[in-house]
């Protein structure tokens, strides 16, 4: 990964441990902390040979174990935790308990350690309902009903955190100072290395079955992966500072929403790929995607739906965000521009 520039003054963060490092965003947090000179290590289901190259010392272990989350946070100072399952379909047991079981488990092994800062990765999904936000702001409440197990869980998750915060364990000698949590929700995390939503975007546009739903008009924030993982750090830095973001949740992003379709259309031109030309309306997707749900409820052996009626939603619907209480607070910026951003995507291959 290219060396991100360091725009901010360091903060010493003590030991750091990057839960799910060996991830996609996990990975640019802890390259960055490494930057920064941060004593870093890393905690994850699999083994990073790539990590442990650079000389980091790498835990392997699952939040759902309680008793391997509480004996790798022994020592640590400050807490990442970026570890989720994103499923949009189906598993719903393991997400919940993956998501929200686990993060439970996190808490209590910072608590227990006497960890100061916890910094969780949570989502924008956990604000969106049934309607389009623009410029959406830290005011959204969380809606009544979600259509995705995946938002609900790091709804319920994000509380868990946010609710933790400033809290000493039932024995408050044990530690001299409660434990400092913060929530980092970052929209449609994308950059090279991607594993989850441009290569479908890829595979899809190759084979010409990419089709553009609703009108093409949806605003929505992105986030580059560098600029996401920068949002962390200077929350854990905060947390360790004037502590402004303790107990509450931010929304970060590039410094600009895009128009989806043409931003996708210009990311697969630079691809040399076949522009999405052929539209789909929304009640036309939805309705199709109800269908396609109902039959894989009863008919689970199918595998997942072609299509849910969540990212049916996320595809037609306007999600935009803005990221000025993070900037008010602990000072965010995004580190990489639009055109920076743009430009490593067209020359990740």
């Amino acid at each position: 990964m290219d060396d991100v520039p360091d725009k901010t003054e360091d903060i010493e963060l003590g030991s750091c441990l990057v839960i799910g490092g060996g991830g996609f965003l996990g990975s640019h947090i802890v390259q960055q902390l490494v930057n920064k000179a941060q004593k870093v290590t890393v905690f994850g289901r699999s083994e990073y040979p790539q990590l442990k190259a650079q000389g980091l010392n790498c835990l392997r272990g699952d939040i759902v174990n309680q008793g391997e989350i509480i004996a790798a946070c022994r020592g640590m100072d400050t807490v990442f935790h970026t570890a989720s399952l994103s499923y949009m379909w189906g598993r719903r047991d393991l997400i919940y308990q993956v998501n929200v079981e686990g993060c439970a488990n996190v808490i209590k092994a910072c608590r227990e350690n006497c960890v100061r800062r916890l910094v969780y990765t949570s989502s924008p999904s956990v604000v969106i309902g049934d309607e389009s936000i623009i410029n959406g702001d830290e005011s959204l409440s969380y809606p009544k009903q979600y259509n995705a197990d995946y938002p609900h869980s790091k709804s319920l998750a994000e509380q868990l955190v946010l609710a933790a915060n400033n809290k000493l364990e039932n024995k408050p000698q044990a530690c001299p100072e409660p434990l400092l949590t913060c929530a980092i929700r970052p929209h449609l995390i994308l950059g090279p290395g991607d594993p989850h939503i441009l290569p479908r975007v890829r595979r899809a546009a190759e084979k010409r079955r990419l089709r553009q739903i609703g009108d093409g008009r949806n605003q929505i924030t992105i986030t580059q992966v560098d600029n996401a993982a920068h949002a962390h750090i200077l929350a854990a830095q905060e947390l360790a500072g004037q502590k402004r973001c303790a107990g509450k949740a931010y929304f970060v992003g590039d410094s600009e929403p895009i128009y989806l379709w043409p931003w996708l259309n210009e990311l697969l031109a630079l691809w040399g790929l076949p522009q999405v030309t052929k539209r789909v309306s929304w009640g036309l997707s939805r309705s199709l995607a109800l269908l396609s749900e109902a039959l894989h409820h009863f008919m689970p052996w199918l595998g997942e739906p072609f299509m849910t009626t969540f990212v049916v939603d996320q595809l037609a619907r306007s999600h935009s965000f803005s990221h000025q209480a993070a900037s008010r607070d602990f000072g965010y910026q995004p580190i990489v521009s639009p055109e920076e951003a743009l430009q490593k995507l067209a020359q990740w291959k």
